[in-house]
């Protein structure tokens, strides 16, 4: 999105009491970068750990530590390269793959376009860290790791979740109408996929929990160390006040995919029905099962020197970074023996959602 778009809205938020907005410059620290993907592979280190191949297909960025499982410890110390631009990166975030359903049952996996800004970078995943100012926020320690989503979930909750994760759907080319901050558009933001052609492909936000308990690095659903704000899930560019329970403020950390859906806007393409032909890799043609997974791996103390030192955009004094052409070269060999490109019969792992 545009810079100026992320400032003009953090400076109206109308926030409500317990909220704190991130206004870019300043004493504040909002960054974003580009990762790009370092496999695509169905493993998942942390729901289904030393499970060769997992249910379902993720695509993967970060570190080259990524494996079927990845040790609770400083993953920094595992990897030796990154996909991520910030070169002190070596976490791995992933998200569960998009693939389009045609009428006649076959499917096709929807690429992944470079984010705005990023030319170079190949498929992936653009990745926000925000903190309100110095010494407000404490960075995620060696060893965290946590999941955002339900990939069983199929409808909506209570009044929803929005907020959290939510889907774009792109007006036109260049991404026309990216007028609003992640997940508050009105009508181009839904949580569940958008029901009609989006001329300049779809895109996917998901906020993490902003709130730690400051004990545990990882629990057995990989949720219950983190929390949203007393207030509710803070909108992007915002932070809450935390509760009793978890009382450790961390970064807001939000991922942002790019699909390029433009290849499959032919009507004669979809369900006769005229119903959306959008699946997830784990089967889900929803979008409410949407999740995503991290595992911390910034070396040393480089995170929170971000959160510190009001840092804006992809760039911080004192903080490593390189060029997409030396982060392409970075991968992780694939191990399982599967087709998960072109036309296929079924969605790898038969499109199971566990």
């Amino acid at each position: 999105m545009l810079w100026s778009i992320i400032l003009s809205f953090a400076a109206s938020v109308d926030a409500a009491p317990q909220t704190t907005p991130i206004k870019g410059p300043g004493s504040n620290s909002l960054i974003r970068f580009g990762c790009s993907q370092v496999v695509i592979e169905r493993l998942d280190p942390l729901v289904n750990p030393g499970v060769n191949p997992s249910p379902h297909l993720h695509q993967v960025v970060g570190g080259n530590a990524f494996n079927a499982s990845i040790p609770s410890t400083d993953v920094s110390s595992l990897a030796s390269c990154t996909t991520c631009t910030f070169s002190d990166d070596f976490s791995n975030y992933w998200t569960a793959n998009l693939y389009f359903k045609a009428r006649n049952g076959t499917y096709k996996r929807v690429p992944q376009i470079p984010n705005r800004f990023f030319e170079g970078e190949q498929g992936g995943v653009t990745v926000y860290y925000l903190s309100p100012g110095k010494n407000t926020v404490t960075a995620f320690k060696p060893g965290f790791r946590m999941l955002f989503g339900d990939s069983m979930r199929r409808e909506k909750l209570g009044s929803g979740l929005k907020s959290q994760s939510c889907f774009r759907c792109f007006t036109g080319p260049n991404f026309k109408g990216d007028d609003y901050s992640p997940c508050a558009d009105p009508k181009l933001d839904t949580e569940e996929f958008p029901h009609g052609p989006c001329l300049g492909g779809i895109r996917s936000n998901i906020h993490f929990p902003t709130c730690w308990d400051g004990e545990r690095l990882d629990t057995p659903n990989h949720q219950d160390h983190v929390a949203y704000p007393v207030g509710g899930p803070s909108s992007f560019a915002t932070t809450g006040e935390c509760p009793s329970t978890h009382p450790i403020k961390i970064p807001q950390l939000m991922l942002e995919i790019v699909w390029d859906t433009t290849a499959f806007n032919n009507p004669d393409d979809w369900p006769e029905d005229g119903s959306q032909p959008f699946v997830l890799s784990t089967g889900d043609n929803t979008g409410y099962g949407q999740h995503a997974d991290y595992v911390f791996g910034w070396k040393g103390d480089a995170l929170q020197r971000l959160m510190d030192n009001a840092c804006f955009g992809n760039t911080c004094t004192g903080v490593e970074t390189q060029e997409f052409a030396e982060a392409n070269k970075c991968s992780v060999p694939n191990t399982v023996d599967e087709v998960t490109e072109g036309w296929l019969e079924q969605l790898p792992g038969d499109g199971s959602g566990a």
